[in-house]
């Protein structure tokens, strides 16, 4: 087991906090995916003194093997900046300037767009797109390497048995058979955190009978850094534009056919991609291997309990039909960050429910709220009813009229919103 470093700085003891308990950490993540260590970083650099700790399960090496890519709000990539990795990863990251939205069905010939979203006024330090396409491999590998340069501990191929709340601290079992004792423990585990069932805390979950396929494809003209939703019957297809001639596709699918999808051959599964992709981009070609994953709405029910907090996944899980599940996640990071923050500047225990509960407070309703959106969302579009078709390309037609209410949209899209967390504003805690 690596041990945490002593602290150069230790905290003075003040109302709220018992330093005479021996412990041998103050927060501990469980998790090493881009929360769990953007959680993290954030507390360290707004708080060098603390002993910061990230515990996860997967080995080193599988992060470049990971090929995944994320769309980036705005806001989470003013956040990147403020964390110092930013201009590591600007240069690799694909701008999303414009995005369409159609509505069809499948076999139609021609598939009209209803919106048209174009973000081209200035933001923060000059034009700012709403989005930005980021491999995952590289967010994650520049999330650790400024983790350890800002002296956060990292652990490897271990993962977080169980724990602990003695009152005053946490006694975290590692696999290894190892124990820390920290102030705070942060579950960052996932959609099926084991953490938050462990703390008692329920969720409500209904499953969609849907899987998302994530592929990667290259194709023969360039995209110019538009996206493109496509909703459909089974669900929306998404088209998100990567570095070179490439994009990132999120494929919705019943899940009965996307696992017949999964099993086809590859001429099968070809022909299908080029069905619901088209052809504007002319010739097309899947890389890397096909993945899917079951979707459905989890929401914990709390987000907080005493000495323990959730962020990400662990907290929320969303369908993809926004693209906000990750932006989510890096929206909990910089409100937990700077709760913590904040109370340790103040001398309060910075694992007091009274101090996490800032926390809950300010999270929770934008994430059920979030939620409850895309819930509406994937049912009033995953169908193919003559009636709510109507409906709802008359609602799209209306918005991309409406410059105010488009502009609101590109705001909730790129993270622009009041009182939202500083780093999300691009400022240090």
């Amino acid at each position: 087991m690596i041990e945490a470093k002593k602290s150069r700085k230790k905290p003075e003891a003040s109302e709220g906090t018992d330093n005479s308990i021996p412990h041998n950490g103050d927060v501990l993540v469980a998790g090493g995916g881009y929360v769990g260590l953007s959680t993290a970083l954030a507390i360290k650099l707004g708080a060098p003194h603390l002993l910061v700790t990230v515990v996860d399960p997967a080995p080193v090496e599988a992060i470049a093997k990971d090929t995944r890519a994320s769309a980036i709000a705005a806001a989470a990539c003013r956040m990147l900046g403020a964390l110092g990795i930013w201009d590591e990863l600007k240069d690799g990251a694909q701008p999303i300037n414009t995005m369409i939205v159609t509505d069809s069905r499948l076999a139609d010939a021609v598939r009209p767009v209803f919106l048209t979203f174009h973000d081209d006024r200035n933001g923060h330090g000059g034009n700012e797109p709403f989005a930005h396409m980021i491999a995952n491999s590289q967010m994650v590998g520049a999330l650790r390497r400024r983790c350890i340069e800002t002296g956060v501990e990292l652990i490897n191929e271990q993962k977080v048995d169980g724990f602990q709340n003695t009152g005053n601290h946490v006694e975290v079992q590692l696999s290894s058979g190892g124990k820390r004792i920290v102030r705070l423990l942060v579950a960052a585990d996932g959609v099926r955190s084991q953490l938050r069932d462990q703390a008692g805390i329920g969720n409500v979950h209904w499953p969609y009978d849907q899987m998302g396929i994530v592929i990667t494809v290259s194709h023969e003209r360039e995209h110019h850094g538009q996206a493109e939703e496509h909703f459909l019957p089974a669900g929306p297809f998404a088209i998100l534009p990567l570095k070179g001639n490439r994009s990132s596709l999120v494929w919705t699918e019943r899940t009965a056919d996307a696992k017949r999808l999964l099993d086809a051959d590859d001429f099968t599964f070809d022909i299908e991609l080029e069905r619901r992709f088209g052809h504007r981009l002319g010739e097309i070609k899947v890389e890397g291997a096909r993945k899917a994953y079951p979707l459905g709405l989890t929401l914990a029910r709390e987000f907080v309990r005493e000495r323990f907090a959730l962020v990400g996944d662990a907290a929320h899980g969303i369908h993809p039909i926004s693209g906000q599940g990750l932006n989510l996640g890096f929206k909990d990071a910089a409100a937990l960050a700077q709760t913590i923050v904040e109370a340790d500047r103040l001398g309060l225990d910075i694992g007091s429910l009274n101090v996490l509960e800032r926390y809950q407070q300010w999270r929770r309703f934008d994430t059920v709220r979030m939620g409850m959106v895309t819930d509406l969302l994937n049912r009033l579009f995953s169908n193919d009813n003559r009636l709510l078709r109507a409906a709802r390309n008359f609602g799209l037609g209306l918005v991309d009229r409406l410059p105010g209410l488009k502009r609101g949209f590109i705001d909730q899209a790129a993270g622009r919103e009041k009182g939202a967390p500083r780093l999300l504003q691009g400022e240090a805690i």
